[in-house]
């Protein structure tokens, strides 16, 4: 009996993945683990494994294809076995099984499109007498009703239906050559020429004065529709970025507490402690790492600070262990892995860690549990000269720290004006799980232990 092969879920806040490509082909032996397709989550590339052993019988996406959570890609079973059954099953529900995607040689997916569309095209012919007197359409019904869809539309690509509108076309008289039929960019960008030479063939010689008005538009005119900006598909990353942080920010109360934090100790305390870290083969200390630790010595002392509001649930949930999550910037947004029981680790080993994650995280290479289960997030944006700014909830946590650059400013010091260090940080606080008195009470000891290092290591 054929067995489906769904898109699995592979994180907890994936909604649906990009098949990016096809590691096994049609008709090939799989046994239970083998790879047979990459997929991009909103959080990296990963592999797609099957569970059972059988042959490929069916490659139900193409490359490129986004696929919710839950919907069949593939079909496995017995050599020469027949997929329709499976497939007839799958297809029933049109929401849970996505059409596959243009071929990878369409024009059209250099543009992006991946997704087929939803608004219904005008049918191939308008029933107008007076658009039939001007141009029999018998000749071309054949064509039409060849790359019409079940529902009776032409098939034509997203792009293809806006240039034509804009051509004022009727796809009913294009010819498609794209998969099955489709309508793609090329066709519209052909048939467009072709109007604009049969109109130029029919329009009587004008008169020498009015020439420059009978000259016809030129055909290369269509492509000028997308010069003026470039289409960039939203990918799954970006697309759960906005999906949760717009969540956080319209359904969590937010408030914000900033402090500037002397660091003229911090700067010794790390030369100190590097020095010994290198001679021992160690990784060198960040300031980031000083700020990872003096959060998660301060969330272990207020836990209030290291809970979560879960609305589902109907309760504020206090985390026993303390895991800081530390944002990364990647091309394609924003990745958070998590540094768990930072309160337990000493320094070292925050920095050699952190830097590992972020190496994966950049590469795509991270695994669900480097980035789940984050009890508190830190932003730093100091590396790019911006002293302040103020950072949004990552839900389900309650705070976040955003860190600005370290500066040399001058100080007041025993009535003397002379030259210091300073850094600001501001502390985004969910006001649903944290009161004002309770977030200032954490960041005054997240300042402390910045300006006196050696608190944090006892």
């Amino acid at each position: 009996m054929p067995i489906p092969v769904e898109m699995p879920k592979m994180s907890d806040t994936m909604e649906e993945g990009v098949l990016v490509a096809w590691l096994a082909e049609e008709g090939q032996q799989v046994s239970s683990g083998d790879v047979i397709a990459q997929v991009e989550t909103d959080k990296a590339t990963m592999d797609l494994e099957v569970y059972d052993d059988g042959v490929l019988l069916k490659r139900v996406v193409a490359e490129g294809a986004s696929v919710p959570i839950g919907a069949l890609i593939a079909v496995l079973g017995k050599a020469g076995e027949d997929p329709a059954s499976v497939l007839s099953e799958y297809g029933g529900d049109g929401a849970s099984t996505p059409a596959p995607a243009p071929a990878a040689g369409d024009a059209d997916k250099e543009e992006g499109e991946t997704k087929a569309e939803a608004a219904p095209a005008a049918p191939a012919a308008s029933g107008d007498g007076a658009s039939a007197a001007a141009a029999p359409a018998a000749p071309e019904a054949p064509a039409v009703e060849a790359r019409a869809d079940d529902g009776g539309r032409v098939k034509a690509s997203p792009l293809a239906r806006r240039m034509a509108q804009e051509q004022g076309l009727d796809l009913g008289s294009v010819s498609g050559s794209g998969p099955e039929g489709r309508i793609v960019r090329r066709d519209v960008e052909a048939a467009a020429g072709g109007a604009s030479a049969k109109q130029e063939a029919k329009t009587e010689a004008p008169k020498p004065a009015e020439a420059p008005r009978a000259t016809p538009r030129p055909a290369a005119a269509p492509a000028v529709a997308g010069d003026d900006y470039t289409s960039t598909p939203i990918s799954q990353m970006r697309r759960t970025i906005a999906r949760r942080l717009a969540q956080s920010k319209f359904t969590a109360p937010h408030f914000y507490l900033t402090v500037e934090v002397d660091m003229e100790r911090a700067v010794a305390v790390r030369e100190q402690l590097n020095t010994l870290s290198e001679a021992q083969g160690g990784a060198r200390i960040s300031y980031n790492d000083l700020v990872t630790k003096s959060c998660a010595v301060a969330l272990r002392a207020h836990p209030a600070v290291n809970s979560s509001y879960l609305e589902e649930e109907g309760e504020i949930r206090r985390h026993h262990g303390v895991h800081v999550a530390i944002a990364v910037a990647v091309d394609e947004g924003l990745l958070t892995p998590v540094i768990r029981d930072a309160d337990r680790k000493g320094l070292a080993e925050i920095a050699q860690e952190t830097r590992a994650l972020a190496e994966r995280a950049r590469a795509k290479k991270l695994e669900p549990s480097d980035w789940e289960g984050s009890t508190f997030t830190t932003s730093n944006l100091g590396m790019f000269g911006i002293q302040e700014f103020t950072a949004i909830i990552n839900p389900p946590n309650a705070c976040i720290l955003a860190i600005g650059a370290m500066r040399d400013v001058p100080v007041v010091k025993d009535g003397a004006v002379v030259p210091g260090k300073r850094m600001t940080v501001t502390l985004s606080c969910d006001h649903r799980v944290v009161d004002g008195a309770t977030g200032a009470a954490f960041l005054a000891d997240v300042k402390r232990l910045i300006e006196e290092p050696v608190g944090m290591l006892l």
